[in-house]
């Protein structure tokens, strides 16, 4: 074969090469920047609930790309102190971290489990470890209802309570986590209506909504997944 036909195959190889290496070198930051970046969930329920109360939104958040091993609710017994329960939720939330190989979580909590999570965050070091907190219908700053039962959970909740004061204590959104409130100014549970809301947190105004009725709102759930998201 001709040198000069030789050399002319070869640089028909080499300029091949080059193309396709350069065209990898433009994709991988492609690819790299559509990898998930969400955190998997924690969601923990209220005072007499239990984990199936997350049914509907979990069920709105796999129809969102959410796989199921990223979405974990637990239930446990809400007679018992908060301080308690926030034992459990370090638990669950080391338990989904490890499980996911996620660095760090989000958590999304209903009525009184927006103060066992809240004394994770504060007391037990959960801040370092989750991303965005939220707190649907919590009572942050206590509710009348609960002058009218008498477990140690149920106490947890009441205006003025030991629990609240340590959780209200100088910042009430405290670390790099962001937190979110959603609130109605409907929710027959949680009296006064603003007790939700926290200093330092996105807190949302929802419609005319019940209490229990926040968990199935579907415009509600929509602005949490963004707000998580």
């Amino acid at each position: 074969m001709p040198i000069r036909s030789t050399m002319r195959r070869i640089g028909i190889i080499a300029l091949t090469f080059v193309a396709t290496a350069t065209a990898v070198l433009m994709v991988t930051p492609q690819q790299a920047s559509a990898a998930p970046t969400r955190n998997p969930i924690l969601f923990v329920h209220g005072w007499n609930g239990a984990d199936s109360n997350w049914d509907f939104m979990i069920s709105r958040f796999r129809a969102a790309g959410y796989s199921a091993n990223e979405l974990r609710a637990f239930t446990y017994n809400t007679a018992q102190s908060n301080r308690l329960t926030a034992d459990e939720v370090k638990a669950e939330a080391d338990a989904l971290r490890a499980s996911t190989g996620a660095e760090k979580i989000d958590i999304i909590s209903h009525s009184m489990g927006g103060l066992n999570t809240r004394w994770y965050l504060k007391f037990l070091d959960g801040a370092r470890y989750v991303d965005d907190w939220v707190s649907i219908g919590g009572p942050n700053h206590g509710t009348t209802v609960a002058l009218g039962c008498y477990d140690d959970g149920c106490e947890d909740m009441r205006p003025g309570s030991n629990m609240l004061q340590q959780l209200n204590n100088g910042d009430e959104t405290p670390g790099d986590v962001k937190y979110g409130t959603w609130w109605s100014p409907c929710d027959e549970i949680i009296t006064p209506n603003n007790s939700v809301l926290l200093d330092g947190a996105t807190n949302t105004i929802t419609g005319c909504i019940g209490h229990v009725s926040l968990l199935g709102a579907v415009r509600v759930i929509s602005q949490i997944r963004d707000f998580v998201a």
